[in-house]
């Protein structure tokens, strides 16, 4: 029985709360058996204590397992040696990854892709030049799964055979995963040798908070986040912001002076990321050139 997996189940569970639970009981299975007093005592507030109490009770751990199998949904837990390495290294890393499909092996780099939902031909153009030969040198593409520059760099990666992974910030179950115009995108990534991860559970919706936090697992999974194309304000940033935060580097296109969507990557480069105009700028920067040679 995957206790962590089923704890991940309730809504209110924080990494905070899960740090506290696991360090007081010595098996999360105790959680399960637990009363108010001991949940308590564990640290957690005893609002939130009652309502475990009363979700507990309607949420038994078969009907949660059983779910997970019907949906051929796998799931690591944080100290599983095969969680990824790079992701456990951030500061709030999830407790609990729920995964369709495979996790690449560890021993293969990875890199976070990301862009506007609004991109332009530039952009999309971009896109294929740089992502393509990078999948193409056994690269690992991890984006978000969203309309614009993350879905065609997952495109690009699945059209060229190779491996990538899609972070999403809801349920990876079929019925939820978002948006639903990528549904056939998620089960190519699947079916060709990549997976579709969250650290929330089947049927969770995306929410305004979700799609942020999930931006921490993107650059959290990778050596360096790429930025094709964003405008002053993007998602994309956020996604940035916490690879320099985990001293990942941070990748940028450049874009002409008046362009709306380049408005993100050119600040980005003037704060100091590294400027990326063709893939190997990027396979020597991460010291990846002899890496078609192993793949």
């Amino acid at each position: 029985m995957d206790y962590h997996a089923a704890l991940a189940h309730f809504p209110k569970i924080t990494y905070n709360r899960y740090q506290k639970l696991a360090a007081y009981f010595s098996d999360l299975k105790n959680v399960w058996e637990a009363k108010i007093n001991d949940l308590i005592k564990a640290g957690l507030e005893e609002k939130v204590a009652s309502e475990f109490l009363a979700w507990r009770e309607k949420n038994s751990l078969e009907k949660i397992m059983e779910r997970l199998n019907k949906e051929n949904i796998t799931t690591i837990s944080i100290n599983n040696p095969a969680y990824p390495k790079l992701l456990k290294e951030i500061n709030d890393p999830p407790f609990t990854l729920f995964i369709r499909g495979k996790l690449p092996n560890t021993n293969l780099p990875t890199l976070g892709v990301v862009g506007t939902r609004k991109f332009t031909a530039y952009g999309k153009s971009t896109c294929q030049e740089i992502v393509g030969p990078l999948v193409n040198k056994g690269i690992v593409i991890v984006s978000g799964l969203a309309l614009g520059i993350d879905g065609i760099a997952h495109q690009i990666a699945v059209g060229n055979n190779g491996i990538t992974i899609a972070v999403l910030g809801g349920g990876v179950d079929k019925r939820t995963v978002a948006p639903a115009s990528h549904r056939d995108l998620a089960e190519k990534i699947i079916a060709t040798g990549g997976a579709v991860i969250s650290e929330y559970p089947p049927g969770f919706t995306p929410t305004v908070y979700s799609f942020p936090a999930r931006n921490r697992i993107i650059a959290g999974l990778s050596l360096g986040t790429l930025v094709i194309e964003a405008a002053e304000k993007s998602g994309a940033l956020i996604t940035a912001r916490c690879a320099l935060d985990y001293n990942r580097d941070v990748f940028a296109v450049p874009h002409a002076l008046n362009s709306p969507t380049g408005i993100g990557p050119n600040n980005l480069i003037k704060m100091g990321a590294k400027v990326v105009t063709q893939a190997s700028d990027i396979i020597e920067s991460l010291s990846l050139t002899t890496l078609g040679e192993m793949v």
